[in-house]
């Protein structure tokens, strides 16, 4: 069968799973410790909590409490293995020994993973955890903490990749003293019930990599658009070379201007240039260099038959090639939907 993912096909390990939920993930746990003032002490610091109520009694007494508690969030920590274990079980677990190489931990647990391995589903995530708590942890409680999965999902497509998620529940109990050589299970079963935790993951086959985008060349920068020089842009947007005419001499200019140089006139209309000119000088650009041009960047002063100069892009010609004096004749081009200028190339195809 071939794998939703489109890798190669994998086996449906459904049933096999199914029979798993419900059982017991591992033996049960004991703290290695009693719920104690100086682990607590060490969590609130560490988690910058102020609320008395985890450091005093009488804070705790204020709000209807018996004494000091531990905060909720520590649950777990109680039960968790130490970082040498938890270095012992990873190097175990890496040189393939059974249940982490903990004694009596292959379970329900094991045999899951096993499973989801061999459907490819190796990677995992953490998706959430729900704690609900019958009571406050005081100082003096250990906690035994048994643990069962409670649902293995069917295989679903996520972003991620496609994979199973696992709810295990962990339910807590508190005891006061652990007899020598205790029956953990006993005890489990005798301590006064205080949280239940579920923990949910995914595990999944990560999707095969994509080759990245392709970088988006970013667009030409925009013209400052005045009342005086708009109607130049809008002219090219139709492609339209046009020029500034006074109404009152008739004199042409470039740039735009508000006025008329000669008359002072404030009157003026447009032609439309022919496009077709000399280069009356030109600057080949390497550095500074903007990413939406193409380096190195020859830039023009042309000055058109018409008598008036204008600065354009130079095309057509290997930046080495252009020369001052050659006949040049503008090409409009549209550079996104909103833009489009004259470059200027050598006149009838010539270079």
């Amino acid at each position: 069968m071939s794998a939703p993912d489109g890798g190669a096909a994998h086996p449906d390990h459904s049933a096999a799973l199914a029979a798993l939920v419900g059982q017991p993930t591992g033996p049960p746990q004991l703290a290695v410790s009693a719920v104690n003032d100086a682990m607590v002490h060490h969590w609130v610091e560490a988690m910058g909590d102020e609320d008395p109520v985890y450091v005093t009694d009488e804070a705790a007494r204020a709000v209807g409490l018996e004494k000091a508690v531990a905060p909720p969030t520590m649950l777990q920590a109680w039960t968790m293995p130490g970082l040498a274990a938890t270095l012992r079980r990873e190097a175990a677990r890496e040189a393939g020994a059974p249940g982490d190489g903990v004694p009596g931990a292959v379970g329900a647990h094991e045999q899951m993973m096993a499973l989801l391995d061999a459907e490819g589903m190796t990677s995992v995530v953490a998706t959430n955890c729900d704690q609900h708590y019958d009571r406050p942890l005081v100082a003096g409680d250990r906690l035994v903490a048994t643990s069962v999965i409670e649902e293995i999902s069917p295989v679903k497509e996520t972003g991620l990749g496609t994979g199973r998620f696992v709810t295990t529940r962990t339910d807590f109990v508190a005891v006061r003293s652990v007899p020598p050589g205790a029956d953990l299970g006993a005890l489990a079963a005798a301590g006064e019930p205080v949280a239940t935790m579920r923990f949910r993951i995914l595990k999944f086959r990560p999707k095969p990599p994509s080759a990245p985008p392709a970088p988006q060349r970013p667009a030409r920068p925009r013209p400052a658009l005045t009342q005086d020089n708009a109607f130049w842009f809008e002219g090219a947007r139709r492609h339209q070379l046009l020029i500034q005419r006074c109404a009152g001499c008739g004199r042409l200019r470039h740039t735009p201007l508000p006025s008329c140089p000669s008359c002072r006139s404030f009157e003026w209309d447009t032609v439309e240039a022919s496009g077709r000119g000399e280069l009356y000088s030109f600057v080949v650009v390497h550095y500074p260099q903007v990413p939406a041009f193409d380096y190195p960047l020859p830039i023009g002063l042309i000055e058109l038959e018409e008598g008036t100069r204008l600065v354009a892009d130079l095309d057509g010609l290997e930046p080495d090639r252009w020369r001052v004096g050659m006949a040049v004749e503008a090409h409009f081009v549209d550079f996104d939907d909103e833009l489009s200028l004259p470059v200027f190339r050598p006149a009838g195809g010539a270079g």
